[in-house]
């Protein structure tokens, strides 16, 4: 069958009903991919979902990027139309900001691997602050224009004139009937008014403390002490490690940004009666480590970024810990080695970098960060530090590594990440 389908043939109104029904819609899935992507919890639940979904989210973002194309060319004669309208003119203005807004920082956000992370930092905080009041907007304009309001406030006016002009109606004394006529004439508020003040409220009330917890978090980048992360902290590893005094000093001024916490598992506690942390696998001599005997391993300080690959960065970490590179010396790598696989202590989550990357200077196993010991939401007691790469290589929770012959892809590589996680523009 021959299809007809002419978008330049059809009339100007309906194209502007078109283009605003797939708005609509457009703007709804985005919102709920995007929620679910966001929520940390269910990171691990979703696996590979997770990354169908964010392509999914990704894919539609285009679409919405298209729609605004299919629009500009009538934005000045709309614009003209409602000229006299001025609230329609005004929700017209913010819908096309969110609409642009949300389009650019999410083809950064989209091309992270060929921007710095600063661009990507920058988008994702425009990203989600045009979310935190976009999609409350959305929802307060789509519930406050339903076509029902004007219907119910027609038939509040009907039903008026009835009670005014039922004169055969026994049950009502006729000044109660009065009383209610002037009521329903004399209202301060309309129906539609009602809804709207009503869905603010509810609004202002739901989702302001939120966005007030998250604005405040997000802007304040000043050195962190880490105290969010170290209040009921559940690991018991006595005794505490040591700091060394550059650690002590916090040379890097502090963690600059916010971590956000992200598991594929329930997070994890360890205690030092029971924790051990191992070097297997084509190694000259396989070695085990208590938690005092892992403390008693020589340390080095360094100050790193720390940048994950959903767009955020913490800059300026004060990390103590042990090279990598020292650890491997110690256990004598064989010749077949050439890939070091990494466990984290939740049974679940693997990675591996080569031998290579392994032997970085700035890879390290990590204990303390800015001068304490590492969060259990952080990661602690120990963790892996690859500066250099997006965070998903930094293991945590580190607790075995083997050395391996042929290549393994972990956790998140299974499921569409690269096995080079390379952070553009870190050298």
């Amino acid at each position: 069958m021959k299809n007809n389908f002419n978008w330049f043939k059809i009339p100007y109104g309906k194209k502007l009903k078109n283009i605003h029904k797939w708005n609509a819609w457009v703007i709804l899935i985005l919102a709920i991919t995007g929620g679910v992507l966001y929520i940390p919890s269910i990171r691990g639940d979703l696996g590979l979902v997770r990354t169908i979904l964010k392509e999914f989210h990704i894919y539609i973002g285009f679409i919405s990027i298209l729609l605004l194309v299919l629009y500009l060319p009538y934005l000045f004669k709309h614009t003209k139309q409602l000229r006299k309208k001025i609230n329609q003119k005004f929700n017209l203005a913010v819908v096309l900001f969110l609409i642009i807004g949300w389009s650019i920082s999410g083809l950064v956000l989209w091309q992270y691997k060929n921007l710095p992370p600063a661009w990507t930092n920058t988008a994702l905080f425009y990203h989600d602050l045009l979310t935190w009041v976009g999609i409350p907007y959305v929802i307060y304009h789509s519930i406050t224009r339903l076509r029902w309001l004007n219907k119910k406030r027609t038939i509040t006016k009907k039903e008026n004139q009835v009670v005014k002009s039922d004169q055969e109606n026994k049950d009502l004394d006729n000044d109660i009937q009065k009383r209610i006529a002037a009521w329903l004439e004399k209202s301060p508020i309309s129906r539609r008014s009602f809804i709207r003040v009503s869905v603010s409220t509810l609004l202002v009330i739901g989702i302001g403390p939120s966005f007030y917890r998250w604005i405040k978090k997000t802007l304040d980048t000043g050195g962190s002490d880490l105290t969010e992360f170290n209040a009921g902290d559940g690991n018991r590893m006595l005794p505490a490690p040591r700091p060394l005094p550059d650690s002590q000093k916090v040379i890097g001024g502090g963690s600059q940004g916010n971590y956000r916490v992200y598991t594929v598992t329930e997070i994890p506690s360890f205690s030092s009666d029971t924790w051990a942390f191992t070097i297997t696998g084509l190694v000259n001599k396989e070695l085990t480590w208590n938690w005092e005997q892992f403390l008693k391993i020589s340390r080095k300080v360094q100050v790193s970024d720390f940048h994950c690959i959903t767009g955020w960065s913490v800059y300026n970490n004060t990390w103590e810990g042990i090279p990598l590179s020292q650890l491997l010396n110690l256990v004598g790598v064989t010749k077949k080695a050439k890939y070091v696989k990494l466990y984290s202590g939740d049974g679940v989550y693997t990675d591996a970098l080569s031998l290579e990357q392994a032997r970085l200077d700035d890879v390290m196993v990590a204990v303390l960060l800015d001068g304490k010991p590492i969060p259990q939401k952080l990661g602690g007691p120990v963790r892996l530090v690859v500066p250099q790469m997006y965070a998903y290589k930094s293991v945590k929770w580190l607790q075995t590594i083997e050395l391996i012959e042929e290549e393994h892809l972990g956790y998140w590589e299974v499921r569409g990440y690269e096995n080079d996680a390379w952070v553009k523009g870190i050298t």
